[in-house]
């Protein structure tokens, strides 16, 4: 099983969905150690990247080995993203861009960026537009998205058939609505039903939300008939989930989770991982964060566990580590449960007004004027 993005084949069909602090060069390197597919970047603003933001420029750089290059841009702005993906294009920055047309986050939706974008049919369309028109045939472009913005906003047929007839590469369909944010499940018939629409078009349709396992893709596939799948949350702490991917999807039997020496070792590869990207005051930091999911559902020390949140070297990560009782078997109804953002709905922050008409006004150009920042990272 494969998806072809331009000239690169992805096999098997498997997506790392950009994620903020999380798919950073470090964690992509390690996924790749452990299977295969595309690896997305996190996500970046057009206008950081045209304008140059450092902190951008630091994102949107790839390791040599780095094949396919995957970049994925957001943009309310036309001109910023067409601007944004040429220079991408032209000089040879990355082999595939994805747009971000699925972020339910407040600060994002509030300003008609995201998951409440497709509402606008007109703006919606003019970004694709513009996404193409930069990348002039060179690279794919494709896109994410969700449902809508909720059960009585759904955008995600009438989006995704408007980025077929336009010449997206593929679509992927979060199946769940923004106001769902992470919470409840997935609802996978939507994915079966974009896959039913966009069939005519013969583009690939990737379904996203709740895989957890191997055996969650393989029966996403067989369920919805959808062409490939975008893994999130379920890969943050078992990098180790692309192999086992990687196993079902070319119909061999996935190899077992590891033991807790496995993920320790594993663990510190992240780390030392990130402080050779970053140096050792940013990587230590950012590995912090990734405790809580290597270790779910093992017996780790509360003072371990404090004292890996606080580590500032890869020394003082290796006393912690040297803490743990190996000797130990994962508590599986914790360790297979839903892992990083679980938050229940919610309302949806949106500008004034934005539900009123599917077509952008003048009040509604302005506050676009101000969505897209001039940095990156979430």
């Amino acid at each position: 099983m494969q998806l072809q993005v331009g000239t690169q084949t992805v096999r098997p069909p498997v997506v790392l969905a950009p994620m903020a602090g999380i798919t950073n060069a470090a964690f992509r390197q390690l996924c790749r150690e452990y299977g295969a597919g595309l690896y997305v970047s996190e996500m970046v603003t057009a206008r950081a990247f045209v304008e140059e933001d450092p902190k951008t420029l630091r994102m949107t750089r790839f390791e040599a080995e780095e094949t396919p290059r995957s970049l994925q841009f957001y943009s309310v702005d036309p001109a910023a993203l067409l601007a944004a993906v040429q220079r991408v294009a032209t000089e040879d920055l990355a082999d595939h861009i994805d747009l971000n047309f699925g972020c339910p986050v407040k600060k994002v939706t509030r300003k008609g960026g995201g998951a409440a974008l497709p509402w606008k049919r007109d703006l919606f369309a003019a970004l694709i537009d513009a996404a193409l028109r930069g990348a002039g045939g060179r690279i794919p472009v494709t896109i994410k998205m969700r449902v809508g913005i909720d059960a009585d906003h759904e955008t995600y047929l009438e989006a995704g058939r408007t980025a077929a007839e336009k010449g997206i590469s593929w679509v992927a369909l979060h199946a769940r609505t923004a106001q769902q944010y992470y919470g409840g499940q997935a609802d996978w018939s939507k994915i079966a039903r974009l896959t039913e629409a966009l069939a005519p078009y013969q583009i690939p349709v990737l379904g996203n939300g709740d895989i957890f396992s191997a055996a969650d893709a393989v029966r996403m596939m067989a369920e919805t008939g959808c062409d490939g799948v975008v893994v999130g949350r379920g890969c943050l702490g078992r990098p180790w989930l692309f192999g086992q991917l990687a196993d079902a999807l070319n119909g061999n039997e996935p190899q077992p989770d590891p033991d807790l020496a496995t993920v320790v070792a594993t663990y510190r590869r992240h780390a030392e991982l990130l402080v050779e990207h970053m140096g050792q005051h940013t990587g230590t930091r950012e590995i912090r964060k990734h405790h809580a999911w290597y270790f779910k559902g093992f017996s780790v020390p509360r003072q371990v566990r404090a004292g890996l949140g606080q580590v500032e070297s890869l020394d003082q990560v290796d006393e912690q580590l040297a803490q743990i009782n190996l000797d130990q078997q994962a508590n599986l109804d914790i360790a297979t449960a839903p892992r990083g953002r679980t938050s229940k709905a919610r309302e949806v922050a949106l500008p004034a007004g934005w539900l009123r008409s599917r077509q952008l006004d003048s009040a509604e150009q302005a506050v676009l004027a101000h969505a897209e920042t001039a940095d990156s990272g979430g």
